[in-house]
């Protein structure tokens, strides 16, 4: 009986065992689970779409009061100035025989009249202009010579500078396709071209730019601060990088096959001596540690992989990702209530808010792989994260880079990519006048008009190198 006993003992113990086993086993699997389903959950607040939503703005003014649609009540009211004299191509006078009223006879009066100001199509919103190169005969060497056209007429050939401007517009700046630029093209201004003419015409003022283009490359390495961002690009379905670069008053778009650190040096060089704001890309912290570059990692990305800790399934994690959150929510907090503090009050503020931030990251750190890549991070460029608090004239975000890119991405949807090398000079360059002339609050559209026209005429392009004299 008592063998029985044991027997029994033993058998319930191995059962014990074994099931001990299989709980650690599926609670291990379990969480393996969790955190999947956590990354398959990422939304806009804890993946990489853009986080500039992520910022603690201040809160709003609580009220109960709904607001009605339109203008508000006690706004200024806001009217169209009217055009000048200059403007106005012609003027319709209406007249009065006599009195509406009684019939009797009426004296001009000295009153201003009431105007509307309408803008309207002309008829034929083109002109066509013939160039007619006189011939000429000599009788001594007995030959027909013809007089010599324009040069600039015949750099333009079909269409002027002024049309291959607008075209050029389309293209650029509203993302139009080349058959819907040849639609109105033809339906509008009654011209038919073929889309492979349009294409030309592109290339003409993708050429006209160029000098633009080149010159700001050249000025970029001389920048103090230059934030940064890429995005995909394809050619043909080849995957190409969209790499943007925003200096305080000018934008570059480069594409290349590389999303490396490659990029870096070949645009900012090896003895850039400006400030670089950025993601924690891999490509960046290669070019900061190969050529002792200064960083501003931004603080927006660092919300959005904080925000993610806090969805993790263990626990201590999601109580590490609140701490390191809230310690970031109260910098950007004490950041809005800057204007209210006096300026020395506010840097010593600053700096322990940047110290507590510090410390929340890399004490008390939970035993899992999420928690613990995010200590490493600050142990090694924590400084990198709040080098802003030290230089006041640094954004702590990348903001800047990915507004800028944000057109770029929109093109890309519109247009599915380019075609090749002609289209990809093309894209970056008329990228960055836009974003250029935005930046420089220029307007677009006179300025590639005097590109196109400078490159007709032989004479020295126009350039977007800020003044800072």
């Amino acid at each position: 009986m008592d063998a029985l006993v044991c027997q029994g003992c033993v058998t319930l113990t191995q059962l014990v065992e074994q099931l001990r086993e299989e709980i650690v086993q599926l609670r291990a699997e379990l969480a393996a689970v969790k955190s999947e389903l956590a990354a398959a959950k990422k939304n806009s607040t804890t993946s990489s779409k853009p986080p500039s939503s992520d910022i603690v703005k201040p809160p709003r003014s609580k009220s109960n009061k709904k607001r009605n649609r339109g203008g508000q009540r006690g706004h200024k009211r806001h009217e169209r100035p009217p055009f000048d004299a200059g403007q106005i191509g012609d003027t319709v006078e209406y007249t009065l025989s006599g009195c509406p009223d009684c019939g009797g006879r009426l004296k001009l009066s000295d009153e201003p009249p009431r105007v509307v100001q309408q803008v309207e199509l002309v008829a034929k919103p083109v002109e066509i202009v013939e160039h007619q190169a006189l011939a000429y005969w000599c009788a001594k060497c007995r030959k027909t010579h013809y007089a010599a056209i324009d040069n600039a007429v015949r750099k333009a050939g079909l269409i002027g500078p002024g049309l291959t401007t607008l075209i050029a517009y389309l293209k650029g700046a509203c993302h139009c396709s080349f058959s819907t630029i040849r639609k109105f093209v033809r339906d509008v201004l009654g011209l038919k071209v073929s889309r492979g003419y349009l294409a030309k015409l592109i290339a003409k003022v993708s050429d006209s730019l160029q000098f633009a283009y080149d010159s700001l490359l050249a000025l970029l390495p001389q920048q103090k601060v230059v934030n940064t961002d890429e995005t995909g690009h394809k050619t043909n379905g080849q995957a190409l990088w969209t790499w943007c670069f925003r200096a305080p008053l000018f934008t570059l778009f480069k594409i290349s096959p590389s999303r490396s650190a490659d990029v870096l040096l070949e645009v900012l060089g090896r003895e850039f001596d400006g400030l670089l704001g950025c993601d924690y890309f891999s490509a960046y912290r290669k070019y900061m540690r190969q050529c002792n570059v200064l960083v501003q990692f931004c603080l927006a990305h660092l919300i959005r992989d904080l925000k993610f800790l806090t969805t993790h399934p263990h626990g201590r994690t999601r109580a590490y990702g609140e701490r390191v959150l809230g310690a970031v929510r109260a910098l950007f907090a004490l950041i809005h209530r800057q204007g209210r503090m006096k300026p020395a009050a506010f840097q010593v503020a600053l700096e322990n808010a940047g110290d507590e931030l510090w410390a929340s990251a890399v004490w008390q750190v939970p035993n899992t792989k999420e928690a613990r890549n995010l200590a490493r991070r600050f142990e090694k460029h924590g400084h990198s994260y709040i080098r802003f608090i030290s230089s006041p004239h640094i954004d702590p975000t990348n903001n800047l880079a990915e507004q800028a890119i944000r057109f770029v991405v929109l093109d890309r949807h519109v247009t599915q990519g380019t075609r090749g090398e002609v289209g990809q000079h093309w894209s970056e360059r008329i990228w960055t006048v836009i974003a250029t002339c935005t930046q420089q609050t220029r307007d677009l559209f006179p300025f590639l008009r005097e590109s196109v026209s400078a490159l007709f005429q032989g004479k020295p392009s126009p350039t977007l190198q800020p003044n800072t004299s």
